[in-house]
Formats: C-alpha cells, structure tokens, sequence
C-alpha cells in the first residue's frame, strides 16, 4: 500500500526542516538538518564527517555493495570524492539517538538518465544509502530512513517519484526497500561495475 505523504507526516510524527535555520537544539547558524522522523535524523555532510567516511568506507562488510571492496577510502579520497563544491549531490549524514550512524545522498536524475530508464517529463530523484555502523544493521533504520527520504522528496522536493538501483544480489537491501514501499520496475543487465564485474541491478521506484 502506498503511503500519502499528508498521512505520512500525522502517523510517523516526521518534521521537516529548512536547511539552513536550525540546529538540533533549535538554534540558527549550527547543524543544517533537512528532517527528523522519531530519532532518526538527517543532516547535511560537513567537512567534520570525513573520518566518519573514511571509516565506513574502508569497512569490508559495507563495501560489499557499496563502492566494491576493491575500492577503500581513505580520507584523501574521501576529500576528493565527498567534498566537490560543483557535485550536484546533496550529500547527508544518518543519526540516530544522537549517534552518526550512516550515509544518504539524493539527486534529481538528468535528462539521459531518465530515457534510459524510460521515463519522462516527471521531476524524479534518485537515492543512495547506506548504515555504516554494524550494531545499527537489522533493526528497522534502514526501512525508517528510506521512507522518510523518500516522503522528504516527495513532499518538500515535490518529486513525482524516487528511484534506486540495487544490484540484484542484494537481497538484504531489495527486502528493505520493498518494505519501505519501492517496487521492482525493470530489470537492468550489466548496469553496475562492482568489483571488475558488470551487475545487474533493479530499478525500483516510489511513486506519490
């Protein structure tokens, strides 16, 4: 059943916040946060968060489906890839009960993009995630944090729909996904190189 972002926002008590106004505590000029859903949080990448990166991004058990675990960080890289004032990105930091716990960044998809895929006019925004701290995995967060980002986008970005593309052999992540209200769309073969290999990922989306 798909979720009407009104519903959403009453059931699931999610605030959402201008970026550049507040802070945790409400104050102007600290952590510019984009929404908070129970204690789930998420806020904008700052220049702070590169050990965090550095860290997670060098950790066996994430890079297995996120970057290949023949593509560790160190923070040089981190620097370089994460930090680009140009990158069309909007790069964020996952907390929960006031601990970092994990990575997400959303985009609107470019015009080549969106044929590929077979899409139109529609404003459509894409997703990446992941839990970077392993005591938080298999407890819900990442079911909560994919439909708050999604809803966000929704409701504040006024997109039409949200997509992702999981390599098909992340079962893990599909099942959250399809918990969190995405749908398998289309089948893309060889869509991903991970690890010297070509994948085949899903294109699954969440639609208003």
């Amino acid at each position: 059943m798909k979720l009407n972002p009104s519903c959403f926002v009453c059931k699931y008590n999610l605030l959402f916040m201008r970026l550049e106004s507040r802070n945790v505590n409400g104050d102007k000029g600290g952590l510019a946060i984009l929404f908070q859903n129970k204690n789930l949080l998420v806020r904008k990448l700052e220049q702070k968060d590169s050990p965090l990166l550095a860290k997670w991004l060098s950790d066996p058990r994430v890079l297995e489906f996120y970057e290949g675990r023949d593509n560790p960080f160190d923070q040089d890289k981190v620097k370089k890839e994460f930090y680009d004032p140009n990158d069309y990105v909007n790069k964020c930091i996952v907390a929960f009960e006031g601990s970092e716990i994990g990575y997400i960044q959303f985009y609107l998809l470019e015009e080549d993009t969106k044929r590929e895929y077979g899409y139109g006019d529609e404003v459509i925004y894409g997703i990446d995630q992941f839990i970077g701290e392993a005591a938080y995995w298999n407890k819900g967060l990442g079911t909560l944090l994919v439909t708050s980002m999604a809803n966000f986008l929704l409701v504040q970005k006024k997109a039409d729909l949200v997509v992702m593309d999981p390599q098909i052999r992340n079962a893990r992540a599909i099942k959250c996904y399809e918990k969190s209200g995405f749908k398998k769309v289309k089948l893309l073969p060889k869509h991903e190189l991970h690890e010297g290999e070509y994948r085949d990922c899903w294109l699954m989306e969440y639609r208003k």
